[in-house]
């Protein structure tokens, strides 16, 4: 196990007592947070921290981490240590997944996460990228999956989770009722009761696909967890902790206690969260911080399992409060760190299962990778690969007859491959890992006219501005020092080197999440002469195309130009 050489230690504290205080019974307790954990079973590379690589001592690789073997390892050791050990989550456990759990419909993660004893999970925008109605079976269990042909493939009758999903900010929008339990209370082996508020970022329908959360409401996220926080005290708990899938960034390192510098949404929720929360166990952002936030602290565990977001709370379980909390990251070595055998067994099941998909060989590429990594303008080289291959697609008549496609950024997870293969060579499970949400292909036509507005709500109504992919062909320029909604050069927008015209037609293909107006990009909603396309899926396209065109190059990240 590897620990960061400091701690923080807050002391909280909270002079206010009851009128008779009785004596003191303290129980120290260990809260473990997972976040985004997007379904890697196995290993992946922890880039804060680089090692030799095994097959080559002189090359650096970024370390191994994660990957329910070593997590469940480590668990193991925490727990002899502390048998008041608790194993809670950040939100985005599903969903995003590589091949080994998503072509299993992320049924071996959830099996794993509630054998390796999670309590408790906040939900995460990922949670709803198949649905509610799905996202209850994953909860509850059962065959009844819009996905037949991946439910029910790893056990015969999938037992659902053990531990509870929690969204005090969502809601029915007919009656108010909230789907998923808002809070949940553990009680540890000492006896201290924790109660874990979850919350996901209201800002969900819109980067999911809206006909999944039609029926919901996502609330104010600090004012959701606060109305629970006095049902909790009632309930006279121990300590209070908030699971929220919501997040930020700072400069500072992942093993810095008591860093200042959070910026992000996260912070504004923090300020206003009542004070009675010990702690925040946060996420979405993919970043490792340990910051303080009004003396509360607020910690993230970066990605994937790479670590374990670790609190240390000393509670007075008789007079129901908290003494002391610490924080620190824990990196889940999976080069040092003993395995748990179960989960060897089950990630072994996962792979026979889906190996003689994953590894089927594609195509080479011209290069040894192409990188999701942005240029200055927002244009990458993977980028311009996957928006190529959706319009050869759908440039056939009878598939659409489209112009221009266009790819959303978040929706492109990986590089491809992500670990280079001798001879350049790419299988589907590398494919998979970059598209790994099974959209499908709608063509759309819009006006000139639309397509601009389209462009500048790159930046209107975005928590950070998602310039989307565009294909070859389709080239415009933007200049940051305009106001949002006159960023681009209507005059610069152009097709086959000729302007738009605004009062033109043109056929665009997009995704089916960006064709429901998902990301904030509305104006797609109004396409008209649709072409949705259910055997056209994303990923099928694109290993489709890079064999077709082998050797495919990486994207000369040319088709958007920035200014200032």
């Amino acid at each position: 196990m590897q620990r960061s050489l400091c701690a923080l230690t807050l002391a909280l504290g909270l002079a206010a007592c009851d009128q008779a205080a009785q004596p003191a019974q303290t129980v120290d307790v260990t809260v473990l947070g997972l976040n985004d954990f997007h379904g890697n079973l196995l290993p992946t590379g922890f880039a804060a921290i680089k090692v030799p690589d095994p097959a080559d001592p002189t090359r650096q690789i970024n370390l191994p981490s994660g990957g329910v073997e070593a997590i469940g390892g480590l668990l193991n050791d925490l727990r002899a240590q502390n048998p008041n050990t608790l194993l809670v989550g950040g939100g985005d456990l599903i969903g995003a997944s590589p091949v080994i759990s998503s072509l299993l419909r992320d049924e071996p993660s959830v099996i794993a996460l509630s054998k390796l004893g999670m309590r408790a999970s906040a939900l995460g925008n990922h949670e709803f990228d198949q649905g509610l109605k799905e996202l209850l079976r994953m909860q509850n269990g059962g065959c009844d999956s819009n996905a037949p042909d991946k439910a029910c493939k790893f056990e015969a009758a999938y037992p659902g989770a053990d531990f509870q999903w929690l969204g005090a900010n969502v809601v029915y929008k007919q009656g108010g009722a909230h789907p998923f339990a808002p809070y949940h209370i553990e009680t540890t082996a000492g006896g201290a009761r924790i109660g874990f508020i979850g919350a996901v970022l209201r800002d969900t329908p819109t980067i999911v696909s809206p006909a999944g959360v039609a029926d919901l409401d996502f609330l104010d996220e600090a004012t959701a967890i606060n109305r629970y926080v006095p049902e909790l005290l009632t309930q006279k708990v121990d300590a209070i902790v908030v699971l929220i899938h919501q997040g930020g960034t700072t400069t500072e390192a992942y093993d810095k206690a008591g860093c200042t510098t959070l910026t992000g949404p996260i912070v504004d929720i923090a300020r206003q969260v009542r004070p009675e929360v010990a702690a925040i166990i946060s996420g979405h952002s993919h970043q490792g911080y340990n910051c303080v936030v009004n003396g509360r602290v607020v910690i993230q565990g970066d990605q994937y399992g790479h670590l374990l977001q670790r609190l240390d709370l000393k509670v007075d379980k008789a007079n129901h409060k908290v003494l002391e909390v610490r924080a620190e990251n824990v990196v889940v070595n999976a080069q040092t760190q003993a395995k748990d055998a179960a989960m060897t067994d089950l990630v072994g099941r996962a792979q026979a299962l889906t190996k003689a998909i994953s590894e089927q060989p594609v195509a080479n590429l011209a290069a040894p990778q192409i990188s999701r990594t942005n240029n200055v303008a927002g244009e990458s080289a993977l980028g311009d690969v996957i928006a190529d291959a959706q319009l050869a697609a759908t440039s056939p008549a009878a598939n659409g007859g489209a112009q221009i496609a266009l790819m959303n950024p978040g929706g492109i997870r990986a590089d491809l491959p992500g670990t280079p293969r001798a001879g350049n060579a790419v299988t589907f499970g590398d494919v998979f890992a970059v598209q790994p949400f099974g959209n499908t292909l709608v063509v759309m036509t819009l006006t000139g006219a639309q397509i601009d507005t389209l462009l500048e709500q790159q930046w209107l109504g975005q928590q950070n501005p998602r310039i989307l992919q565009v294909s070859a062909g389709f080239a415009y320029t933007y200049d940051l020092a305009q106001a949002a909604g006159s960023r681009v050069d209507a005059a610069s927008i152009t097709l086959n080197g000729a302007p738009l015209d605004p009062a033109g037609t043109y056929r665009v293909a997009v995704n089916s999440f960006l064709a429901g107006g998902g990301d904030n990009f509305t104006v797609l909603r109004e396409g008209v002469g649709r072409l949705e396309q259910p055997n056209l899926v994303d990923v099928d396209v694109l290993a489709a195309y890079l064999k077709a065109a082998a050797p495919v190059a990486p994207g000369a990240q040319n088709r958007i130009t920035r200014l200032n």
